[in-house]
């Protein structure tokens, strides 16, 4: 394992909530903290001061937090998204806040934030906000593909460190028929009942691999994105793999992870497998 969690910040409330967020994750699992600005260069020097000092604060709050975690700061500079995705390579994980400054008050989630979770390496955890209210729940997305397995590895170790339930979502939709064409209504109970029973087998080794852990599941006939959104409501952490089946290869960030991105309010980790993981 990658012994270290990378945080960006800059100054943003998000960002704060971000800073929270991996404190508390890093004393948990018992990991370092990296926390990085990304600070433009700009031609007054008070923009580096602003930098320094933000970066500041985030270290003294990271540092506050928490009790015996290594936690290291640094300014850096050049294209954010670029420099945030290196930094992924070396981490465990990558934290951001859902939109920095600069951006529109009313988006939910920035481009850089969208950028980063669709090419960082590993898991890249999106933070909109401070939860004072905890589920001791996990849900994770999963349909069997590799990147949903990755996630499913991110989802369980999560878990774990928390001493919360796991919840597996698997969700799908049926072909689309005429509504007139009531001759296949029996075809789509029986596709309806094949999916279901495909996705309880599918979790079966994760359930025998994880006897310490309470998994419940459910397979649902209806947009992933939506059977997502009404599993996050009592959920601490909702995790997805960046691309499922269904997409397009080349995607780098398929529409179930984008929409959940975009409309679940707590944290949502999002997760790319490595190299390694994909050979």
């Amino acid at each position: 394992m990658v012994g270290h969690i990378v945080v960006g910040v800059d100054g943003s409330a998000p960002a704060t909530a971000a800073v929270e967020w991996a404190a508390a994750d890093a004393q948990r699992r018992e990991l370092a903290l990296r926390i990085v600005h990304v600070c433009k260069q700009w031609p007054h020097s008070e923009s580096t001061e602003y930098c320094a000092e933000s970066l500041e604060a985030a270290a003294a709050r990271a540092r506050e937090l928490t009790r015996d975690v290594d936690v290291t700061s640094e300014l850096l500079s050049g294209d954010v998204i670029d420099v945030l995705v290196t930094e992924s390579e070396s981490a465990d994980s990558l934290v951001l806040g859902s939109r920095g400054l600069g951006g529109f008050a009313g988006l939910v989630l920035g481009s850089v934030g969208m950028a980063v979770a669709g090419h960082a390496t590993g898991p890249v955890v999106i933070v909109r906000a401070p939860s004072a209210l905890q589920h001791g729940r996990v849900v994770v997305g999963y349909d069997g593909s590799g990147h949903s397995a990755a996630a499913m590895v991110y989802a369980v170790e999560q878990a774990r460190a928390r001493g919360a339930q796991l919840h597996i979502v698997s969700a799908w939709q049926v072909p689309a028929f005429s509504p007139y064409a009531v001759a296949y209504s029996s075809l789509i109970e029986d596709l309806m009942r094949q999916e279901a029973r495909a996705a309880r087998e599918r979790i079966v080794p994760w359930r025998e691999g994880n006897p310490d852990l309470v998994i419940t599941d459910e397979q649902l006939c209806e947009h992933p994105v939506k059977a997502l959104i009404d599993a996050a409501r009592t959920a601490d952490l909702v995790v997805v793999g960046s691309r499922g089946f269904g997409g397009f290869a080349s995607a780098v960030l398929g529409s179930v992870s984008h929409g959940v991105l975009h409309h679940v309010t707590c944290p949502v980790a999002v997760v790319r497998p490595r190299a390694k993981e994909e050979s």
